[in-house]
């Protein structure tokens, strides 16, 4: 099932399920994953694309491994907004996915997301050349599944709680 947003991917994690983030590349797949409390993402490993029903399997252990509840995926729209190729790419992915993964999917808007990883990478970090190829994809991930996880959070309510009009009830009855 695709999602709409944050709130509505929220809504089928059931308690402790981490949510799985994925660059989808033509040669890998980058995979980053949540903590528990859906606040921090972490870049976690890197699949080698070969044929698909490999990267599902390899996808589908991680998902059982790490008690994943969701997926979000970065869905690389052009600069101006509209949807191009690698769109359509993601598109197919996830259509032939569902059919052997049943997790609520988000494809969360990644524009430039590897651009600002390796640049981080470079500047900030110093990585070789090298050693930049080994982690852009996995980080891209963590880059693409924490800005959802940032928005995820930024429209949560910590104090909000589900039962709280059963309290409502309550009052009424003691007037």
């Amino acid at each position: 099932m695709i999602c709409n947003d944050t709130q509505e991917l929220l809504r089928f994690l059931t308690p402790a399920a981490r949510v799985l983030g994925l660059d989808l590349g033509t040669k890998t797949i980058g995979v980053a994953l949540s903590d528990v409390g859906l606040q921090i993402a972490s870049p976690y490993s890197l699949i080698s694309r070969k044929k698909f029903t490999r990267d599902i399997a390899e996808l589908s252990a991680i998902i059982t491994k790490q008690n994943v509840g969701g997926i979000i995926i970065g869905f690389p729209r052009e600069l101006d907004g509209t949807i191009g190729k690698a769109c359509h790419r993601v598109y197919a992915f996830v259509d032939e996915m569902q059919n052997y993964i049943d997790l609520p999917i988000l494809l969360w808007d990644e524009r430039l997301s590897t651009n600002a990883v390796e640049r981080i990478l470079i500047e900030d970090v110093d990585m070789t050349r090298k050693r930049r190829a080994e982690v852009v994809d996995k980080t891209a991930a963590a880059y693409i599944l924490q800005g959802a996880l940032d928005n995820l959070n930024l429209h949560t309510d910590p104090y909000e709680n589900p039962d709280d009009d059963d309290e409502d009830e309550i009052g009424d009855e003691d007037a």
